[in-house]
C-alpha cells in the first residue's frame, strides 16, 4: 500500500510527542482504539489509511529529544505507562530523525523565548522562511516515496493577527512575503502557505490563524488541495456544543454561563500570556450565541497551575431562567488529560483528511467540523448535528469512486 505522512508542527510539544507515542504503541499492538472517531462501527466500510502506512516526521522550534518529551508524559502529566514508553522508544528514536527546525515569525515573545538559540538568530522573509520549511517536507516526502502528505498545525497558540491587514487574494498576499515588516502573518500562516503550496493537505488544530485568510484559502483551490481548523474541540467546549443545544430545544434561557479552566502543560504556560491567550479565549467563548440564537453573559478563564501538568480541570456554572421565570443552575466539572484527549482526534483527522484526498475533495473540509471549536466553512456548532455531517459524507463517499487509488 502506498504510505503517507503525518507532518506535525510543534513535533515536540504534549499533543503531538502523545499522538507520535501512540500512533508507534497501535502499529505493535500495544494498545486498543478508545478515543478513536474513525475507529468507531460507521466508519468500517471507509477503506481508511492503515496505522502502519503513516510515516512521522515535523518541524520544532525547541532542543531536546522527542522521547524526552514524552517521558515527560509520564514523570510530570502521569498519563502514559512507562512500559508503554519503554517499548516505543526505538522508534520515537528513529522518528527523531524526521524532525526540522520551525519558524518563530511573528510568534510573539512568549513563545520566541522557547526557541533554540539558532533560530532565535536566524534572519530571513517570510518567503524565505517558507521556501525552507518545504524543502523539509518535500525533502521528506521524496525520501519515504510517500503518496501525499497531512501537515498538522499543534504548536503552542500566537497572539491574534489583525485579519483586515491581511489581504484578500492571494495574488496581493503573496507581494508581502518579502517583505518581513509589512507582512502581517505569524508563524502558522507560513506553515500553512508551505504545505498548501506543495500541495500537501493542512489542517490547524489549534486557536492560531493558519489558513483562515481567504488568501490563503484561495492558493488552496489554485493548488487543488484541501485544509480544515481551527482548535480542536477536546474538553469543556466540546462539552458546551452538547448542552447548549439542549436548553435552546428546551427553550430555556441561558442567563450567564461561566467556565474557569486551569491547568499546568506546556500551552497553559503560554497561554499565561494575556495576549497569547486572548486567541483561545475567542475560540471556546463564539459558539454559545450562535447555538442559542442570543448572546448570554459569557466569561472564560484560563489560568496556568503547573502541578497540574497535562490534567485540564474546568468549572463551569451555567445560569438559566425555567418555567414561570425561576432561575435554575447547572455546574459541571471537567478534568481530563490534554494532550490524550486531543492525540487521537489529530489521528483521525489524518485518516479522514488522507481519505478525502483519495476521494477528490478540495477546499475546506466542513464535514470534519466536529473536530473544532471553530470550524471554517460553516456555521454550525451543535456536536450532534457536526457528526451528522461527518456520518453522511462516509455514507457518500462509500458510493463513490476514488481519484486516487490506495
Amino acid at each position: 500500500m502506498p504510505r503517507i505522512g503525518l507532518w506535525l508542527i510543534g513535533a515536540k510539544g504534549g499533543v503531538a510527542t502523545t499522538a507520535i507515542t501512540g500512533l508507534v504503541a497501535l502499529k505493535k499492538g500495544l494498545m486498543g482504539e478508545a478515543g478513536l472517531v474513525s475507529a468507531l462501527p460507521q466508519f468500517e466500510s471507509l477503506d481508511l489509511l492503515d496505522w502502519k502506512d503513516l510515516v512521522v516526521g515535523g518541524h520544532d522550534i525547541r532542543d531536546g529529544s522527542l522521547y524526552d518529551e514524552a517521558m515527560r508524559m509520564h514523570t510530570e502529566s502521569r498519563a502514559i505507562s512507562i512500559e508503554i514508553l519503554q517499548k516505543c522508544k526505538g522508534d520515537l528514536d528513529k522518528i527523531e530523525k524526521n524532525l526540522r527546525p520551525g519558524t518563530i515569525h511573528n510568534v510573539g515573545a512568549t513563545i520566541s523565548k522557547f526557541a533554540e538559540p539558532a533560530l532565535q538568530s536566524l534572519k530571513e522573509t517570510p518567503r524565505e522562511a517558507i521556501k525552507r520549511l518545504q524543502r523539509d517536507m518535500d525533502s521528506f516526502r521524496r525520501e519515504q516515496k510517500l503518496a501525499h502528505l497531512v501537515v498538522v498545525y499543534v504548536a503552542s497558540t500566537e497572539p491574534p493577527v489583525d485579519m483586515a491587514a491581511i489581504p484578500a487574494r492571494w495574488s496581493q498576499l503573496d507581494k508581502l512575503l518579502d517583505q518581513p515588516r509589512k507582512c502581517p502573518l505569524s508563524a502558522s500562516s507560513l506553515y500553512a502557505i508551505a504545505a498548501l503550496d506543495l500541495g500537501a493537505t493542512f489542517i490547524n488544530f489549534t486557536p492560531s490563524t493558519g489558513a483562515t485568510p481567504p488568501a490563503i484559502h484561495e492558493l488552496a483551490i489554485e493548488r487543488g488541495t484541501r485544509h480544515m481548523g481551527y482548535d480542536g474541540k477536546t474538553g469543556e467546549t466540546l462539552m458546551k456544543s452538547v448542552l447548549a443545544p439542549m436548553f435552546a430545544h428546551r427553550n430555556l434561557e441561558v442567563m450567564s454561563w461561566v467556565g474557569h479552566n486551569i491547568f499546568g502543560n506546556m500551552d497553559g504556560k503560554v497561554l499565561d500570556d494575556p495576549i497569547n491567550k486572548k486567541s483561545k479565549v475567542t475560540s471556546k467563548d463564539r459558539l454559545l450565541g450562535q447555538i442559542l440564537g442570543y448572546p448570554p453573559q459569557t466569561l472564560v478563564s484560563i489560568e496556568y497551575i503547573k502541578s497540574l501538568g497535562d490534567w485540564k480541570t474546568a468549572w463551569d456554572h451555567i445560569h438559566f431562567r425555567g418555567f414561570l421565570g425561576t432561575p435554575m443552575t447547572l455546574q459541571f466539572t471537567w478534568q481530563g488529560c490534554d494532550s490524550l484527549l486531543a492525540a487521537p482526534l489529530v489521528l483521525d483527522l489524518v485518516r479522514f483528511a488522507e481519505r478525502a484526498w483519495r476521494r477528490g475533495d478540495t477546499g475546506v473540509l466542513t464535514f470534519l467540523a466536529s473536530f473544532f471549536k471553530s470550524p471554517l466553512g460553516t456555521d454550525q456548532h451543535d456536536f450532534a448535528v457536526q457528526f451528522q455531517a461527518l456520518e453522511a459524507w462516509a455514507e457518500e463517499t462509500v458510493t463513490m469512486p476514488d481519484k486516487r487509488a490506495r
